[in-house]
């Protein structure tokens, strides 16, 4: 293994982990936000007020978190937009990943310390000041929520990878486990050593937050530092602005992301309500209140496996696949609790069945939502890369803001409330519960199934024909595209420039040129090179334009202007960036004699490709003569090419 070949495997998996860390902190002070805040107003927000003042402001926290978690549903398509919509020299993302990411953070000890210990001293003040931070703090976090998970295939456009990166994530996802696992003993002994008192008291839930915090910040500070996003050929020819109104055009006319959204959400609204009334059934149906912890750690435990195991079966199993025998293990776990719900060995079974498939089903919808990105750029030429992504986080919403209503209902209609136990609850209790716990669940689950298998189409095969349509779209349209060609094209000046061979090996026509089908001739204004050697120069002085994601075609411009795209064998779209070593980025300035790329030409010949490099010239009537080089035989030094063109002025 070359030692490029071993650098660029290091800083892979470098830019992985980092991103995978960004999701510790960032799950952990989800959790403590979604579910440990209620907990803490409930329990120590108040304390010191009275009964009924703090049942009145309790009950106020309640409805304004369920209003505003309601109201995100369509905020976060506006934030994915705004973020789409964002061009810096640091990225489109690392502004919002630091400076979303350590505001909200800090944001979060504030609300723990009750507004800085106002909720004690005046109950009015607090809920007028509350009711803005805690918008303030939700936006920022959703900005942070949308940048994170929008990055992914701003990092790389192979399916694979992405699964690598969304794996590698989903992993660091125990963040929120951890949090559940120190809660009680961090507020308890905080508290124990400001007051000397064993309770969780108020001191205790400051330097809980304070911990996540610092855990927030830390992620998000290592995932901004520690990727680079690739502004590779794809998305530099996407940077257009998008308004509102173009970006709910765009969304509306990509199918496959409403048709992989669409099942997602039948099946949210399935899983809340079964996982929201799980307390319930062992409780009221199983009369075992105290193996409710057995429905944490078995998912907690399949966590670590699923995340990590995922892209490894991937490779051998298509997503569908994944995804359909996970779906079908949940439902065969309902039909279990439905009619064995008083056997604990087979509901410990369904138990397993039920939270183990989850991550997979996690990993292939976000999996397919990102490939939906270049189907839908293909299809209208829009590319909304954070727009699409937070349309995960806003079903998730969706369906957990209405299970709650559901598990409220549903409690009360059954009498799983109070003072019940599970003597008291009546045949017909436990048939409500079942309903629509399980039953419900069960068929909400086979029509997602359903509407995933036959309506989703975006395969991973399909999603590598894409990306080649769109990189072949770009070297039909040149470099620069037909406008920018007109534009100079009319106000040029003529300018000739020379052309060095970029490779050693033999000069022959595009007429002479033989594609991987063993068809003759390519079209264009170029010439092909039979190459002796495995690396690519640079043929001039200039800047690199794009570099593919599959690595073999390199767009370059001259410092004068002139423009041209090295396209390294044929057929080679298709071994994925196999074989090749990339030595440059988009944008990056290079000088004539740079090594540019470094290609296995036996592994492309080996593949029944051709490993045949053709030079082609992009601005079409600017090129007014070519003039080819009398050598046979050329060395990457070499005089290759004399181009008479138009130069914009």
């Amino acid at each position: 293994m070359s030692s490029s070949n071993t650098a660029q495997k290091k800083s892979n998996f470098w830019s992985i982990t980092n991103f995978a860390i960004g999701n510790f902190g960032h799950s952990a002070l989800s959790m403590t936000f979604s579910t440990y805040f209620m907990v803490y107003v409930t329990s120590a927000m108040f304390t010191g007020i009275s009964k009924g003042e703090t049942t009145k402001l309790i009950a106020m926290i309640t409805s304004l978190i369920f209003i505003i978690r309601i109201a995100e549903i369509f905020i976060d398509p506006l934030i994915g937009n705004i973020v789409d919509n964002t061009n810096t020299r640091w990225g489109k993302f690392k502004p919002y990943l630091i400076g979303t990411g350590v505001s909200s953070a800090l944001l979060i000890v504030v609300l723990f310390s009750g507004i800085f210990g106002l909720s004690h001293i005046s109950p009015i003040w607090f809920t007028i000041l509350f009711i803005p931070l805690f918008l303030i703090f939700d936006i920022l976090y959703s900005f942070r929520d949308v940048s994170y998970w929008g990055m992914v295939p701003a990092l790389t456009e192979d399916s694979h990878s992405r699964s690598v990166y969304t794996a590698s994530a989903n992993f660091t996802a125990f963040g929120q486990n951890i949090v559940t696992m120190i809660i009680v003993p961090v507020v308890t002994f905080a508290t124990f050593v400001f007051t000397g008192k064993h309770e969780e008291g108020q001191s205790g839930w400051i330097v809980f937050a304070i911990i996540v915090a610092i855990a927030a910040i830390f992620s998000s500070l290592v995932v901004a530092y520690g990727t680079h996003e690739k502004d590779d050929a794809i998305r530099s020819v996407a940077k257009e602005k998008t308004s509102v109104k173009d970006m709910l055009g765009a969304l509306k006319s990509n199918d496959q992301m409403l048709w992989t959204a669409l099942p997602y959400l039948v099946y949210g609204f399935g899983n809340a309500a079964t996982a929201g009334l799980m307390f319930y059934m062992f409780k009221y149906v199983l009369d075992k209140p105290g193996l409710f912890w057995v429905a944490g750690i078995i998912p907690t435990i399949a966590g670590f496996f699923t995340s990590p195991l995922y892209p490894v079966i991937n490779k051998w199993v298509s997503r569908k696949m994944i995804y359909s025998v996970s779906m079908i293990a949940m439902i065969i776990a309902y039909m279990l609790l439905i009619f064995t719900t008083d056997n604990l060995a087979i509901v410990m079974i369904a138990l397993v069945l039920y939270y183990v498939p989850q991550g997979f089903i996690f990993m292939a919808v976000i999996l397919t939502l990102t490939d939906t990105i270049e189907y839908g750029q293909l299809k209208n030429g829009s590319r909304n890369e954070a727009v699409t992504l937070a349309i995960r986080p806003m079903l998730d919403k969706a369906s957990s803001a209405i299970s709650n209503g559901i598990v409220g209902w549903v409690a009360v209609a059954a009498g799983m409330t109070g003072t019940a136990t599970a003597a008291s609850i009546t045949s017909g209790g436990i048939a409500l519960f079942k309903g629509v716990a399980f039953w419900a669940g069960l068929i909400l689950h086979v029509i997602a199934l359903l509407i995933y298998v036959f309506k989703v189409n975006i395969s991973e095969k399909r999603h590598a024909e894409i990306v080649n349509e769109l990189q072949a779209k770009l070297v039909a349209e040149g470099v620069t595209g037909e406008d920018d060609k007109d534009l100079l094209a009319a106000n040029g000046t003529n300018v000739e420039a020379t052309i060095k061979a970029p490779v050693d090996g033999i000069v022959m026509p595009l007429a002479d040129v033989v594609d991987e089908n063993g068809h003759r001739g390519l079209s264009g204004q170029g010439i092909g090179i039979q190459p002796s050697d495995n690396h690519i120069y640079a043929p001039f002085d200039g800047e690199v334009v794009f570099v593919f994601t599959t690595k073999h075609v390199i767009g370059l411009r001259s410092d004068n202007g002139l423009e041209i795209l090295i396209h390294v064998g044929l057929g080679t779209e298709k071994m994925r960036g196999e074989g090749f070593v990339s030595h440059i980025e988009t944008g990056q300035p290079v000088h004539q004699g740079d090594l540019l790329l470094e290609f296995n030409r036996d592994l492309v010949t080996g593949q029944g490709n051709r490993d045949t490099v053709i030079i082609l010239l992009t601005q079409g009537n600017q090129i007014k003569q070519m003039t080819t080089t009398n050598d046979e035989v050329v060395t990457h030094q070499a005089d290759l090419l004399k181009v008479n063109y138009e130069q914009g002025k």
